[in-house]
Order: structure tokens, then C-alpha cells, then sequence
């Protein structure tokens, strides 16, 4: 089970490494599950908890809508691409992203999204719940076994 496993964020690399994962994800949003899969990837950077990126395929039916307005940059990955997530009567704007052509370095996150932990019902890693990382910025999902400053509180912005 990977969450046993001890990390500490001052030890992930800048720029970031990404790594693939072999762990159950479950995700309910609007009291529905919208999201289950096995596989994937996780983004890890220097003083952030990981962030996870699911197969687009994995999201139900009709749980992912386009989302219009500001884009975002990463400076590692490329141009952000968001989408909504439905679940009934339940929106949750903005709240997933993915790179439809990332960075060569990061080629692997095609075809897979990124969700905000804060607006979900629940997040599952291996039966671990997840919570989401501090501030409205970034996306890490922060388990137990994840040690170390996490950046996105008030005054961590820029180091």
C-alpha cells in the first residue's frame, strides 16, 4: 500500500518528477462516485503533496463539461486545459485540468486529468481519505504519511 510509505515533500525535485501509481482511487462528488481507477500518475514537487492525475476514462459518463474563462500556465507542464465536474444537480466549476499537449518532459499526463480535492464529497487513495492542500491554487492531495512544509497556507505563495 503506498501510503504507508513515509514522504517528505523538501525531498521531491524541482523541476518536478512524475512517477506512475498502482493504488485504488475512488473520488464521490454529489453523492455519486465519478471517478475509480488503479492507474495513473502522480506529479511530485518540492514542497507540494503529490498531485494525482487519473485517466480521463476512468471519470463517469457525463461527469466532465468544458469549462470556459481564465487559462492557466504551467511553467513545467504547459497550457491548462479545466473542466467542470456534474454529478446530478451538483457543479463543481473549474475543478479539474488537464494538458491536452503538455511539455515533451511530462508527455505522459495526456489524456489524463487532475482534480481539486476541497469541492469532492471524498477522495479515497487505498482507502486513505484525502485532504485537499492548502489555499485555492494548487491541487496536491495530502495523506497521512506526506511530511514536510506544504506550500498554498497564507505566505507561501512564492518560496
Amino acid at each position: 500500500m503506498y501510503v504507508a510509505e513515509p514522504e517528505n515533500v523538501e525531498d521531491y525535485p524541482r523541476p518536478p518528477a512524475i512517477e506512475p501509481f498502482n493504488c485504488s482511487v475512488l473520488v464521490r462528488f454529489g453523492g455519486e462516485l465519478i471517478v475509480q481507477s488503479e492507474i495513473g500518475f502522480r506529479i511530485l514537487e518540492t514542497y507540494h503533496p503529490p498531485t494525482f492525475y487519473l485517466p480521463i476514462d476512468a471519470f463517469a459518463k457525463d461527469a466532465l463539461r468544458p469549462s470556459h474563462g481564465r487559462q492557466t500556465r504551467c511553467e513545467w507542464k504547459g497550457q491548462a486545459n479545466y473542466f467542470d465536474l456534474v454529478a446530478g444537480d451538483h457543479v463543481a466549476e473549474r475543478a479539474a485540468w488537464t494538458y491536452r499537449e503538455p511539455d515533451p518532459r511530462y508527455a505522459q499526463l495526456r489524456d489524463h486529468l487532475a482534480l481539486y480535492a476541497e469541492p469532492m464529497d471524498e477522495i479515497l487513495v487505498d482507502g486513505v481519505r484525502v485532504i485537499p492542500q492548502p489555499g485555492n491554487f494548487y491541487g496536491g492531495w495530502v495523506t497521512p504519511n506526506i511530511k514536510g512544509p506544504i506550500k498554498g497556507a497564507p505566505g507561501t505563495m512564492h518560496w
